[in-house]
């Protein structure tokens, strides 16, 4: 199968906890090794370290060598990348167990912003994280989950009881989009099984992140099987590019950082998300562990660049009238540069002027992305990351149709332009 490394990281990203979990086995493979950041750090020339913060939130770079940085004065001596883990979906709520007659539903929040009509008729599964009674109060003992299996689907009304439903229905959140786990009485029967599952009684369930995800796997799909559809494409075909150049990066004479947070999908203004302090407080803590100053850090900061990487609207061939009308990305054509004056897009001409330069040196395929100007398209942790992190940033991402669908589609090529891209910018003089 192409692009394999992506194509992976699709299959396993089925919670933001299952994509970090696979993130730091990747990064370990390559050499990273783990840090807290609740420790002191002892970091070592020439080295690769990684953070996992809150399960959902990873963070890895690479350490300079002190004298290679200083003597290379003209390069950007802070490089970060940065992408989301997160994807819209269903969570189940704390009090999961609904009866209709001998109907047992899962009761459900939307997360971000889903189109609900994509989640109806399909096998879904449920996945994420669970907190166990433990010996230690502060302490609970913390087990991802996956039931590996598809365990529910949310059903559609017949035709012949909506007969207008070809015209478009609004589907309400609370009532028609309540998953069927199947038929029985049994009072708590979620809460039963999910013991079961985890093999512990159910009073040591103390409570839990749980998502219900589309079980359905990646596809290479169009007669030149130039296309993939799959689930979650945004974001993990940016975090799978970030991760893959972070593994390749060996260059001495300036730090790299690639960073994938969780919760942009609803804001990113959480413990980790791009609205966090976490990236400012890695960068000031590996600087003070080099032996300099928090000037020092806060200077490469301001001398420094990121690339905030999430995917891009790519021209839909049955609306073409909602694309710009001069601005028109099509999958499979390179990664796109995305602009917007009002800044959902964190781009200015210098920082685009960079990322142009390093493409063209590096043979590399991209594309220009707008919005039209009576369509407001949607933001990125760009803006809200260099508004924390006073930077040059600019937004890319693999240009795609039906974004926020439970399938979404891009182009096979863009991903290794995007991940190429990354390589370059990690190494780029």
């Amino acid at each position: 199968m192409k692009n394999e490394i992506l194509v992976k990281y699709l299959k396993a990203g089925i919670t933001p906890f299952h994509l970090v979990q696979q993130c730091a086995a990747d990064l370990e493979a390559a050499g990273f090794a783990p840090l807290a950041m609740e420790e002191a750090w002892h970091l070592e020339e020439s080295k690769k370290y990684y953070i996992n913060h809150h399960g959902t939130t990873i963070l890895a770079f690479t350490v300079p060598k002190k004298d290679e940085m200083l003597a290379s004065q003209d390069n950007i001596a802070l490089r970060i990348a940065a992408a989301h883990t997160d994807y819209p979906c269903m969570r189940i709520k704390t009090s999961p167990d609904v009866k209709t007659k001998k109907y047992h539903k899962l009761n459900v929040e939307v997360y971000g912003g889903a189109i609900l009509n994509t989640w109806l008729d399909r096998p879904l599964g449920i996945a994420g994280r669970v907190a166990l009674r433990s010996d230690k109060c502060l302490h609970p003992q913390m087990r991802l989950y996956d039931s590996k299996r598809p365990l529910a689907t949310i059903p559609n009304l017949a035709i012949h009881m909506n007969r207008e439903i070809n015209k478009g229905i609004e589907l309400n959140r609370q009532a028609d989009m309540l998953p069927l786990l199947g038929m029985g009485e049994d009072e708590d029967a979620f809460m039963t099984f999910l013991a079961k599952e985890l093999q512990v009684p159910v009073e040591d369930i103390l409570d839990f992140e749980l998502s219900i995800y589309v079980w359905e796997e990646p596809a290479q799909i169009g007669l030149r099987e130039d296309m993939i559809s799959s689930p979650r494409i945004d974001n993990i075909s940016s975090c799978a590019a970030i991760m893959e150049a972070m593994c390749q990066a060996t260059c001495d004479k300036h730090l790299n950082i690639g960073i994938c947070y969780d919760h942009e999908e609803i804001g990113s203004r959480t413990k980790q998300g791009a609205g966090s302090a976490i990236l400012t407080d890695v960068i000031e803590k590996i600087y003070e562990s080099m032996g300099w100053t928090a000037r020092t850090a806060k200077d490469a900061i301001y001398q420094g660049l990121m690339v905030s990487a999430d995917v891009a609207h790519a021209l839909h061939p049955n609306h073409v009238e909602k694309a710009d009308i001069t601005s028109q990305p099509i999958m499979g054509d390179g990664f796109a540069i995305k602009e917007a004056a009002s800044q959902s897009y964190a781009t200015d001409c210098e920082a685009i002027g960079i990322v142009e330069q390093i493409a063209r040196a590096n043979g590399i395929a991209y594309q220009k992305y707008t919005n039209r100007s009576d369509i407001v398209g949607g933001g990125t942790l760009g803006a809200i990351s260099s508004a924390l992190l006073p930077m040059r940033t600019i937004d890319v991402g693999v240009p795609m149709l039906a974004m926020h669908s439970a399938r979404e589609l891009m182009g096979q090529a863009d991903y290794g332009n995007l991940k190429d891209l990354i390589v370059s910018f990690y190494g780029a003089a």
